[in-house]
């Protein structure tokens, strides 16, 4: 029972106030003194971390938001940053409203609350650093940049993303195979010993992620178009790079194409030949050579050409002999693609046939739904009518007409453009099917043993509740790793219902964290309850003394085209309230984590958590440091790939 005075004088200002905030603090302090019954089954430490998070738990339990702005009143607002140390914030706030009734509490020693303040935020730093190795340096977030595929064989790409501030290397094993994630892994460690700066190597299992079946093939067909202004006057005329057979297959970068032809048809063709075909169309094209390489032949061509395999190209030389004709050939099959209109109809099949296009008239009305295939069985079971669905993080999105078992009907109701294309390999969303899945998939499962013994830290996709927690555990144990760091991707609905429950399990281990899975968050919940979200994601993340990794979409803009939204970089800052921050792949990646580097070592000072530090106010005062957009010359490590 709390120790507090509990007479405040009768018709006292404060009365009834003293006496409301009283009871919640009784209803909080017993939530706290429930989770002792929990501590046997948890690692060493976690005691004050359990009692925190149900602490927490039982004051968001009910609706204290007119109780905060009384208290904000008086300067007693504490409970909007109270998450590491609910029940010491709600002590002194009892404490010290009994002093301003006039009753002095019956331990005074209440108002000496700064060990247990400094408790709860050192127990996160704690963990923090057990995750993701000691706090670089003038910040307190990590950064994670997830690798492109080119790392598994460049180590100079990895030292520059070291030196350019990443402190955690991500590895996504939903592409690639074990042999490219071991070259990764070598490749990283070969450039920690040149730089002798540390990283952890996170690793996340693919999970079970809905991903639409392969698309029925098409014969290979290139499109090569000149440059055109907007009233189709061309500017620059396509240019097709010549290759002789056994050169690679590269596009030099004066060139928009490139064919692979014989060899000895290409050493008679000679600058200022004219060379000669007709298209996949039927359309007469003419080329002309303009330049030989070392490697072969660049020709430009003025009109738009279709070109597949058995298009014939026959030389007309300058001086007006004769040369043979060649044959293109080697043009690789693609995937159909799957339009999609507002209204349209849609198929989804079990199993792992192609999906087909849809089937229009003259006057583009559908005659035949396009189909797409799903490879798990359980969303045939599960599905029922009514229900939403999303294609391609939301891009698309309908409602279930019909679902039979085998065959799930979904009417269109919402497309980004007015025509979507939809491919193989695109993610699907039933934000509200209640899908009975394990996350971890047979793959993750013939997966751990090696990603267990190469990463530092080990994610698992898709945890959608306790069980799946429990699951991983007990395959570490197996295993002999339950050493490894662990990371709950919560990407889901059921996964945000389920993370106080998902946390207490996780506390069973000594070292774990969350990562808030913003993309496929947005698509299962919708974009405007993303903010929401992933503010109640990290506040019930910091009660229960976890770190956070934020993730999808940070300074996505600046990574992929080299300049950023103003968007995101408001976006970023509030980045900083996480333990770790992911940066995604991108040309200009190393761009992108030069200036988030930047970013949170100039917001340190500002914001802690959920807590704004009121530092000097320095605006207009002098110089800031250079611009976010800085050139990748100016930038250490700021490598382009």
């Amino acid at each position: 029972m709390s120790s507090l005075a509990r007479q405040p004088p009768a018709g006292s200002a404060f009365g009834d106030r003293v006496l409301e905030f009283a009871a919640l603090h009784d209803q909080i302090e017993r939530a706290s003194e429930c989770a002792d019954v929990q501590l046997c089954a948890l690692a060493a430490g976690r005691l004050q971390s359990l009692r925190n998070l149900h602490a927490y738990l039982a004051l968001r339990a009910r609706d204290t938001r007119k109780l905060q702005k009384q208290l904000a009143h008086l300067g007693l607002d504490a409970l909007g940053h109270c998450e590491p140390h609910v029940l010491a914030t709600v002590n002194s706030v009892l404490a010290n409203l009994y002093v301003l009734n006039g009753v002095m509490p019956a331990q005074p020693s209440l108002f000496d609350a700064a060990r247990e303040f400094e408790s709860g935020p050192a127990l996160l730093r704690r963990n923090a650093a057990r995750l993701f190795g000691p706090e670089p340096d003038r910040r307190r977030a990590r950064i994670m940049v997830t690798l492109p595929d080119a790392a598994a064989d460049d180590t100079a790409l990895l030292k520059s993303l070291l030196e350019a501030g990443m402190d955690c290397a991500r590895i996504n094993c939903a592409y690639g195979d074990q042999d490219s994630w071991a070259r990764t892994s070598e490749r990283l460690v070969e450039a920690q010993a040149v730089t002798g700066l540390p990283c952890r190597l996170f690793m996340d299992l693919r999970g079970p992620k809905l991903r639409t079946g392969p698309m029925a093939m098409e014969p290979a067909t290139l499109k090569i178009r000149p440059h055109r202004a907007t009233n189709g006057t061309v500017l620059r005329p396509a240019r097709i790079q010549l290759l002789p057979n056994g050169m690679p297959l590269a596009v030099a970068a004066d060139a928009d194409a490139c064919l692979v032809l014989d060899a000895d048809w290409l050493g008679r063709v000679a600058p200022g030949d004219k060379i000669r075909l007709r298209d996949a169309r039927g359309s007469r094209r003419t080329w002309r050579v303009v330049n030989r390489h070392a490697s072969g032949l660049l020709v430009e061509s003025r009109k738009t050409c279709y070109l597949g395999n058995g298009t014939v190209l026959t030389p007309h030389p300058a001086d007006g002999g004769a040369r043979p004709s060649t044959t293109i050939h080697g043009l690789q099959p693609q995937q159909s693609r799957l339009e999609i209109r507002p209204g349209d109809r849609l198929r989804l099949r079990c199993g792992n046939e192609p999906g087909e296009p849809a089937v229009r008239d003259a006057a583009d009305r559908l005659l035949r739904p396009g189909s797409l295939s799903l490879d798990i069985a359980e969303v045939f079971r599960d599905a029922r009518a009514g229900e939403p669905v999303g294609f391609d993080d939301g891009r698309i999105s309908g409602v279930i007409e019909q679902a039979d078992g085998e065959t799930i009907t979904v009417r269109i109701r919402h497309t980004r453009r007015p025509v979507e294309r939809l491919t193989g390999g695109k993610g699907i969303n039933l934000p509200e099917t209640s899908l009975d899945l394990p996350a971890m998939s047979d793959e993750d499962l013939r997966d751990l043993a090696f990603v267990a013994s190469r990463a530092d830290i080990l994610g698992l996709s898709f945890t959608n509740a306790a069980a799946d927690v429990r699951a991983l555990s007990e395959r570490l144990r197996q295993l002999g790793r339950e050493e490894r760091g662990v990371i709950f991707k919560i990407e889901t609905r059921r996964g945000c219902a389920n993370l106080p429950a998902i946390l207490i399990e996780a506390m069973r281990l000594p070292n774990f964290g969350v990562m808030i899975a913003r993309g496929d968050l947005a698509a299962e919940c919708g974009f405007e309850r993303l903010a929401e979200l992933q503010e109640d994601l990290l506040r019930l993340c910091e009660a229960a003394h976890a770190p956070v990794v934020w993730a999808t979409g940070v300074l996505e803009g600046l990574a992929r085209r080299g300049h950023p939204r103003r968007a995101e970089i408001t976006d970023a800052a509030a980045a900083q309230r996480a333990e770790c921050v992911m940066l995604g792949k991108g040309r200009y990646i190393g761009r992108a984590l030069h200036a988030l580097d930047r970013l949170l070592k100039r917001l340190e000072d500002c914001q802690e958590k959920q807590q704004c530090l009121l530092g000097e106010l320095r605006i207009g005062l002098r110089a800031g440091p250079e611009p976010l957009r800085a050139s990748p010359r100016d930038a250490p490590g700021a490598r382009e790939i």
